[in-house]
């Protein structure tokens, strides 16, 4: 099965030749690979590019074991560099080359290559890494599957593909299987044969199944606030052992830094300011959060809002957990209360209030839902997801309700 990924194919499209190393980076087997090798490769050829100006090494391969040193990879690729024209590198899992930096750099200064490359390891996926080819890096985060290129590939109904995509998440190979059983033997597979093995290996860490335990209690606290005392205290009640603050935060850092999970901080949104203490989490792919959990907390509206927070981070958006301080009456006495807004999402200059809202069965519940999104007083786009597939529609306060697969599959805002 083909599966298209034309969000990604036209991030490369726009970077190419742009004298920079484009850096595709994301979780492993969320198709990193084939998007370079198979789906910008065919639009190469495509584009009249010969075929033998496209130079592929997959260096996890073992006939390539000899191309892991710097100078035998870089004296390698020079020599299938056959005339001047532009020349189109492809490496794959770069991070097993020795000062592999300096092989890209180099690359870089003969004038007629266009690098790509991929990796898997957390000194690779490390914040600092673009400092390490000196501004000459352009990355690509690259996510699984999200809930439309899901839907395309298999082509059933929404309702069908959605069960499906609540319960198993978007990894490309879930989308070729067809019984759930092995689905979820893949799924077990990946967190914990590849995924904390790799962690643990990574980061010397000698206790697995305190790392383990540690992502459960993250896992089946998505999209709730929490705090790293929360998730030690949590972690203690559950197993007995006591964990400290600093060693649940240096344990999270490892899971952010293998793309498992990623932080939403708390934002102000009246004062402009982030608050420090409570943050929610989220998964990267849904299917792996049930499948930490065996499956079980399938709640679908926390599914649902995390689904709904990594399709705003694949659009370009940077997502925060909104808190506004609104007035109430509490047994005649004004006080202040905060109320949350689960998603404010801004880019560049633009900046949408978003309400994940399961379902709204009466007007309390859809006045409980608006009233932090209309106390902000700015012009600002609100907007309410609810998982009905309803009519979209915006009432007389300016705030818009739509359905989640509107939002999904439509494409834009």
């Amino acid at each position: 099965m083909q599966i298209a990924r034309p969000l990604y194919v036209d991030k490369l499209i726009k970077r190419r030749e742009n004298g920079m190393a484009k850096i595709i980076t994301g979780i492993r087997r969320c198709g990193k690979s084939y998007l370079l090798n198979v789906l910008y490769r065919e639009w190469l050829l495509a584009q009249g590019v010969d075929s033998d100006h496209i130079i592929n090494i997959a260096l996890d391969d073992i006939r390539n074991a000899r191309l892991r040193e710097a100078l035998p990879l870089f004296n390698y690729i020079e020599s299938r560099m056959a005339d001047k024209q532009m020349h189109y590198v492809f490496l794959d899992e770069i991070q097993l080359v020795s000062n592999f930096p300096e092989v890209v750099n180099s690359l870089i200064h003969l004038g007629n290559a266009d690098v790509y490359v991929t990796g898997s390891n957390s000194r690779f996926l490390s914040s600092d890494i673009l400092t390490e080819f000196r501004g000459r890096g352009d990355e690509v985060r690259v996510r699984p599957l999200m809930f439309s290129e899901f839907h395309a590939a298999l082509g059933n109904s929404v309702e069908e593909d959605w069960r499906d995509y609540v319960t198993f998440g978007g990894m490309p190979q879930i989308a070729s299987m067809q019984e759930d059983e092995l689905k979820i033997e893949y799924l077990n597979n990946l967190h914990r044969k590849v995924y904390l093995t790799d962690i643990c290996e990574r980061n010397s860490i000698r206790h697995s199944q305190t790392l383990e335990t540690l992502v459960e209690v993250l896992s089946s606290s998505v999209g709730s606030l929490t705090s790293f005392k929360k998730i030690a205290d949590t972690f203690s009640s559950k197993t007995n052992e006591r964990l400290t603050d600093k060693t649940v935060k240096k344990y999270i850092d490892y899971l952010e830094d293998a793309f498992l999970f990623e932080q939403a901080k708390r934002f102000d949104v009246k004062g402009r300011k982030y608050i420090g203490g409570n943050s929610k989490y989220y998964a990267e792919d849904v299917g792996l959060r049930n499948s930490i959990l065996n499956f079980r907390q399938q709640e679908e509206n926390h599914i649902m809002e995390n689904i709904v927070y990594l399709e705003l981070r694949v659009r370009g958006y940077n997502v925060d957990v909104g808190q506004i301080a609104l007035n109430e009456n509490v047994d005649g006495e004004r006080k202040r209360k905060s109320q949350e807004v689960d998603f404010v999402a801004s880019k560049g200059s633009e900046i949408i209030y978003i309400q994940c809202a399961f379902a709204m069965p009466d007007d309390r519940k859809r006045m409980q839902e608006e009233r932090p999104l209309t106390s902000i007083g700015d012009s600002f786009e609100k907007l309410i997801i609810v998982r009905n597939n309803i009519v979209p529609w915006r009432n007389e306060k300016g705030v818009r309700t739509m359905g989640v697969f509107d939002f999904l599959l439509q494409g834009s805002l």
